[in-house]
């Protein structure tokens, strides 16, 4: 008899140690799996709100093909306004587009004597509200094959959908310029890049 219960002792000492050992490496990897996702997530939880907090001037300013435009919007005085709650729309000229300017033109208006004039032209590339290239697309396909947007700055522009799906835009001068990129969402707004600075009357 206490053979036998010896043995069972044994036995039962042995599963007990199987059991915690199977714990003990049931444990762990949750344990790291755990460690891994609370070391990832407050990389996500960082990067998130970065990207969800920035304007429309903060998402420009983290993009390198907008620099020109920050320049200029900070020239202007405009940084407080493109901050501010709206919506926006801005259809933001890239560097390149800025380059077609004359450089004695550039010149002018990033002085303090073209600060009136860069204003109207700056705030003639903004929409109120969220257009973004669908609304957009809708607002085209609804006028006809054109629509007419009305600017901050009290002018229109006019979007026309290309064959190849493009949308150009037309200013008051007859200058047109190509949207090369759409919806860089902002906090505030959305901003679609153009291939060329377009000018009101």
């Amino acid at each position: 008899m206490n053979t036998r219960m010896i043995a069972m002792t044994v036995a039962s000492v042995a599963v007990m140690g199987l059991a915690a050992c199977n714990n003990a490496e049931t444990t762990e990897p949750a344990t790291d799996a755990m460690s891994a996702e609370g070391a990832m997530a407050p990389a996500t939880d960082t990067a998130a709100p970065a990207a969800a907090t920035g304007t429309i001037v903060a998402t420009a300013q983290g993009n390198s093909d907008f620099s020109t435009l920050v320049s200029a919007v900070q020239s202007a005085e405009l940084v407080d306004t493109l901050n501010g709650a709206g919506p926006f729309t801005v259809f933001a000229p890239t560097n390149a587009a800025f380059e077609k300017v004359p450089a004695a033109t550039r010149e002018t208006l990033m002085s303090p004597a073209g600060k009136a004039d860069l204003t109207k032209i700056l705030t003639y590339h903004v929409v109120p509200g969220n257009v973004t290239a669908a609304a957009l697309t809708e607002q085209i396909t609804a006028g006809g094959g054109s629509a007419t947007l009305t600017t901050v700055e009290g002018g229109t522009l006019t979007a026309r959908a290309g064959a190849d799906g493009s949308v150009t835009l037309t200013d008051e001068k007859g200058g047109t310029a190509r949207v090369v990129q759409t919806d860089v969402a902002a906090t505030n707004g959305v901003i679609h890049a153009i291939d060329t600075v377009v000018m009101p009357n």
